[in-house]
């Protein structure tokens, strides 16, 4: 509260004018202000975070014997690469995007030389880049794993529908999204579909870049089931044969 203090010094002679002091005393206004935030705290709808949905792998449970273990007809291996200069930084194409490659084979790999001429007879090596899509068509390496998911996206797709239509939950959003996230989260689980299971490899040049770009198309693709794993000899004789076949 505020006061007014009249200061009485000595004697003054008639018709002088009589100092006052103001004091103010700010002691009920915090109080005040802290209700204030508190009830603003309580009682206000904090925005909802804008955050990337993760298809978070499955957690289906498996034997013991089987866990390091896929079925070669769900199997695809992607081995990331990236073109660098003799200064180790990171190559750029025409349009400036970085020079990744993308390596992959389906099932298991296989090295045999028949004929000895140092190649290997059957290469299931192939390369693809990270392209995005061209309207709605999916290109590079995003079309590979989509044709691979393609059951499981069919479904999701048509539960996506429902979703943006607010069928689950009318006049609920929130409850509307929990519900879709669900059911997705049961379609890319369930083992009945024909789904693929991902091995991410890295190659010592490959940048930080090209792994997450490859993550993100797990994610795009809605694949649940995936791994990074090291490069091994096999990988880089693929690699190296391929490149022979190949030549830049």
């Amino acid at each position: 509260m505020a006061q007014i203090e009249q200061s009485d010094n000595g004697k003054k002679k008639k018709g002088a004018q009589k100092k006052m002091s103001i004091h103010v005393d700010f002691t009920p206004m915090v109080d005040m202000n802290m209700l204030l935030i508190t009830f603003f705290m309580l009682c206000t709808t904090m925005i909802k975070s804008q955050t990337l949905t993760i298809s978070l792998p499955s957690n289906e449970k498996v034997e013991q014997n089987q866990m390091n273990k896929a079925k070669e007809s769900e199997a695809i291996t992607l081995i990331l690469t990236t073109d660098r200069n003799a200064n180790g930084e990171v190559k750029k194409d025409d349009a400036g995007r970085p020079m990744n490659t993308v390596y992959f084979y389906e099932g298991m790999p296989e090295l045999a030389d028949a004929n000895g001429d140092g190649l290997i007879d059957n290469n299931k090596l192939k390369a693809e880049h990270f392209i995005g899509n061209d309207g709605k068509i999916q290109q590079g390496i995003r079309k590979i794993l989509h044709d691979r998911n393609k059951q499981v996206l069919e479904k999701i797709e048509v539960e996506k529908a429902r979703w943006r239509n607010k069928e689950f939950a009318p006049g609920n959003s929130a409850a509307n999204d929990s519900i879709y996230q669900a059911r997705a989260r049961q379609i890319r689980n369930d083992s009945t579909l024909t789904r693929p299971v991902v091995i991410i490899k890295a190659a010592p040049e490959a940048s930080w870049e090209s792994l997450i770009s490859a993550l993100d198309e797990m994610q795009i693709n809605q694949i649940s089931r995936y791994q990074i794993d090291n490069i091994n000899q096999v990988d880089s004789a693929l690699i190296l044969d391929y490149l022979k076949k190949n030549p830049k």
